[in-house]
């Protein structure tokens, strides 16, 4: 990734961009069978970017139709693993290339801050995508140990056509978590991105058809999710759906299942995740970055975020001094502006959502002690609300904003059962300088990930994915990823005369 460009610079750059508009499907870009479009507005402006094809049920039965007939040609499926990892590797390659005009589209598109479209959303995206193109031919088959009269295969197969519903908060993040896995396996693929960030995925899928993947293979379908996601969902071709979002959304996608073909159906859905920090925590200046990042990066925009701070009484005013510090340094503003580290809110809906518990906290009577107003062009600065307890709003419900609530514990077991206590079991982070009580706690915590010292998700090589209402049907990330997009066959050969 070259250095970082100014303000003015990325500002004349989005000037020049060439917005893509219309569905992909089979291949080739087209509209809405309707003629009907949608805004893709700037969030830090209000200016609408271009009209993105409103599709509807009809453009989702195409885009499946060309999924299947390219799935059951053998197009990509049944092409040699190393040509499938020829074609991902070079899209990946391609990607590169285009990475500046990406992380301004992604940035402009969702007002996430542009220094973090460009190192880290789009490297990250494009280094998924080379680490599943790398595992097509390195993920093996087995034999079970049935003795000498027989032998029994269990091989993988990909699963179908898999329906790829994406969030908005990281557009190009998530396509390459869905889409590495999905086509490395074999499968093809119809993709719907979010109404309010569809440019780079719809990008994406012409620099994959530049790359070779054959026409068909995937599909982008964009509009809004009642129609399309719903129509997804509902498909009796469809033979999967992973879905990224909303818990709320994504039982839908569980009904959908039930109403139509019993399609397999993985969800990475919310998350009100604790940041534990007991009384033994060493360097409480690295804590309080680890703290900080983890509540406000992405503007909390972000499933993971370690939005309940739970601290131990006689350590918490001397982190939250350090927190709050740290805090101030974190700039907001301008999306297109690198040295802002928070940028707009995705739209105007979800900024007023954000705005309302703000209210709610001071309504409730808890302490502000910093930020707590909105600004302009859909901003919300870094808030920290302490005085919160766990049965309050603001510990309970998933916010997806900047706003950082602090729960006072009195020991390692308060702790953890406030962390528990809640709907949500996808991250969780523990600080402490003892490595027993460390794993103790880390194994207590009912979470799919447990970072240690530290805010993480992992990376490409862990499984990313929740309990109870974070999760349900598989994982992201890892080779565990490839197994959500394959079916599992046992093959027996009798060796009896």
């Amino acid at each position: 990734m070259s250095e970082l460009l100014t303000r003015e610079q990325y500002h004349a750059f989005a000037a020049e961009l060439q917005f893509p508009t219309e569905s992909f499907i089979g291949g080739r870009f087209r509209p809405a069978l309707s003629g009907e479009t949608l805004p893709t507005i700037n969030p830090a402006t209000g200016e609408v970017l271009a009209e993105i094809a409103a599709c509807g049920t009809e453009d989702v039965d195409l885009a499946v139709q060309a999924a299947r007939d390219a799935f059951d040609d053998g197009r990509w499926s049944e092409l040699h693993p190393n040509e499938r990892k020829a074609v991902l590797l070079k899209l990946a390659d391609l990607m590169e290339q285009h990475s500046l005009e990406l992380a301004v589209l992604e940035s402009l598109d969702s007002g996430k801050p542009i220094a973090e479209c460009e190192t880290v959303d789009v490297p990250e995206t494009i280094h998924f995508i080379r680490w599943h193109a790398e595992s097509v031919d390195k993920i093996y088959d087995q034999t079970a140990p049935v003795g000498s009269d027989a032998v029994a295969m269990v091989v993988r197969e990909p699963i179908g056509v898999v329906g790829a519903v994406l969030p908005w908060n990281f557009p190009l993040l998530m396509l390459g978590w869905k889409l590495g896995p999905a086509l490395a396996a074999g499968c093809t693929v119809v993709l719907k991105p979010a109404m309010q960030t569809s440019l780079t995925t719809l990008r994406v899928a012409e620099l994959a058809h530049e790359a070779g993947l054959p026409a068909g293979v995937l599909n982008v379908v964009t509009g809004r999710g009642s129609v399309v996601g719903a129509a997804i969902g509902r498909h009796a071709d469809v033979d999967m759906v992973t879905f990224t979002g909303s818990t709320e959304t994504g039982r839908l996608f569980l009904n959908y299942a039930a109403e139509s073909n019993l399609k397999e159906v993985v969800l990475e859905c919310g998350g009100k995740n604790p940041c534990i920090v007991l009384d033994d925590a060493e360097n409480l200046d690295s804590v309080a970055d680890h703290v900080v990042a983890a509540a406000f990066w992405n503007m909390g925009e972000n499933c993971s975020a370690g939005s309940r701070l739970i601290v131990h009484e006689n350590i918490k005013d001397a982190l939250l001094e350090r927190v709050c510090a740290k805090t101030r340094e974190w700039r907001t503003g301008d999306p297109l502006d690198p040295a802002n580290k928070l940028g707009a809110l995705v739209d105007k809906g979800h900024f007023d959502k954000v705005v309302s518990y703000l209210h709610r906290g001071k309504q409730d009577g808890h302490t502000v002690l910093l930020g707590g107003e909105p600004m302009e062009g859909n901003c919300v600065p870094p808030t920290i609300f302490d005085g919160v307890k766990n049965g309050d709003v603001l510990a309970r419900e998933e916010i997806f904003g900047p706003i950082l609530v602090v729960i006072t514990v009195s020991s390692v077991e308060e702790a953890i059962a406030v962390a528990n206590d809640t709907d949500y079991g996808l991250a969780a982070s523990v600080f402490t300088g003892n490595a027993k009580k460390a794993l103790r706690a880390a194994r207590a915590v009912r979470a799919g990930t447990v970072t240690v010292n530290c805010f993480g998700e992992g990376d490409a090589t862990t499984p990313f994915g929740g309990y109870k209402q974070s999760g349900f049907g598989g994982r992201d990330n890892s080779v565990h990823a490839h197994d959500q997009y394959t079916q599992l066959k046992t093959i027996w050969l009798d060796l009896n005369d």
